[in-house]
């Protein structure tokens, strides 16, 4: 049996805890990138009764207050949301939408993005609203 001397260095580096770090970043990472992917701020008209219209594969098209328009959370133009909106329909024929309008936002820009969706046949549609409070 040999006994390594003190003075010696050592032939290898143990990158075990090197790992773990990197793995341990890794994940804080991916955590904080998910959590701050939230989408366009809009202020939301209230209602009394508001429903859940969560379902798979749903897009969101959203109209600020200053009129402009966001296909899940990316700007376009009038031109490019009918573009891809009938490119979603071609490929999903369920396709479902979801409209977010801002409160302040004139109705008729809201009512231009349901025509469109009408004329690609969009029959899945709903308007996202927040719950009022009592009082």
């Amino acid at each position: 049996m040999q006994v390594q001397e003190e003075n010696q260095p050592y032939d290898d580096i143990n990158v075990t805890p090197m790992l773990d770090l990197a793995y341990v970043l890794l994940v804080i990472f991916i955590i904080m990138t998910t959590a701050s992917v939230q989408g366009v701020k809009v202020d939301l008209p209230k209602t009394q009764a508001v429903t859940s219209l969560a379902k798979p594969q749903t897009k969101a098209v959203t109209v600020a207050g200053n009129g402009d328009l966001f296909l899940d959370a990316y700007p376009v133009s009038m031109e490019q949301l009918e573009t891809r909106i009938a490119q979603y329909k071609a490929a999903s024929p369920q396709l479902s939408i979801v409209i977010k309008g801002d409160a302040r936002v004139q109705y008729a820009r809201v009512m231009e993005v349901m025509e469109l969706l009408k004329r690609n046949d969009i029959t899945d549609l709903g308007l996202a609203t927040t719950r009022a409070t009592p009082g």
